[in-house]
C-alpha cells in the first residue's frame, strides 16, 4: 500500500497492515521505532514479540534521552522490550563526517536507503540494531516499522543481518510506505 503523504496520520493503518502481514507470513517478531511511545502503543495486545527501538541518548541534545522513564516502564509493562543504542547507520561515523566535513560509507548507505523513503531506512536500521542487541533471532524474517518524523508510515518484512555483515540483510517485502517523501 502506498500512502499519499508521509507522516503520523498513517500510524494506525501502518500497524494494521504490519500485523496482517505478520499473521499471513507467520512472523512472531515486530521491531518498531518509537521515540515517545506513541507508535509502540498501537501494538499493545498484538500477541507478538515487540521490540521498541528508541533514538540514541543525546540524539536531540547531548546527555538527554527523548523517551522518558515512565514511558519505558509503561512499554515494558505491556510486555515490550525497549532498546536504546547507537544508531547503526550513523553512530561514530556521523561524528567523523561532522568533524572533517566529509561523507563516509555508512552514511552513503543510509542516504541510499532513503531513496526508498525515510521509513525504509529506519526499518532497516532498527532491525539490525535489535539483532545486534540479541533481541530478535538471527536468520528469521521480522516486521520492521518506521516512519518519517513522527508516527509510522512504513512497514517491511526483513531478514536482518548483523551490522558486521549488513549487506547480507534482505528486504523481503515493502508492506506500506508513502508514495511521496
Amino acid at each position: 500500500m502506498y500512502f499519499e503523504n508521509p507522516g503520523k496520520q498513517n500510524t494506525a493503518k501502518t500497524i494494521e497492515l504490519a500485523l496482517k502481514a505478520a499473521e499471513e507470513h507467520g512472523i512472531e517478531y515486530i521491531v518498531v521505532a518509537s521515540c515517545s511511545g506513541y507508535t509502540a502503543k498501537f501494538l499493545a495486545g498484538c500477541g507478538k514479540n515487540v521490540i521498541v527501538v528508541t533514538h540514541v541518548n543525546g540524539f536531540e541534545k547531548p546527555g538527554v534521552m527523548e523517551i522518558d522513564k515512565n514511558t519505558i516502564d509503561e512499554l515494558t509493562k505491556l510486555g515490550f522490550k525497549v532498546y536504546t543504542g547507537t544508531h547503526v547507520l550513523s553512530g561514530a561515523e556521523r561524528g567523523i563526517s561532522r568533524k572533517f566535513s566529509g561523507i563516509y560509507p555508512v552514511e552513503i548507505m543510509a542516504h541510499t536507503l532513503r531513496m526508498l523513503g525515510q521509513g525504509v531506512k529506519v526499518a532497516v536500521e532498527i532491525s539490525v540494531m535489535a539483532l545486534d542487541a540479541g533481541l530478535i533471532p538471527y536468520g528469521e524474517d521480522v516486521i520492521a516499522i518506521g516512519g518519517t518524523e513522527e508516527g509510522a508510515d512504513t512497514a517491511i518484512i526483513i531478514r536482518p543481518s548483523h551490522a558486521a555483515s549488513i549487506f547480507d540483510t534482505k528486504i523481503k517485502q515493502i508492506i506500506c510506505k508513502p508514495f511521496e517523501f
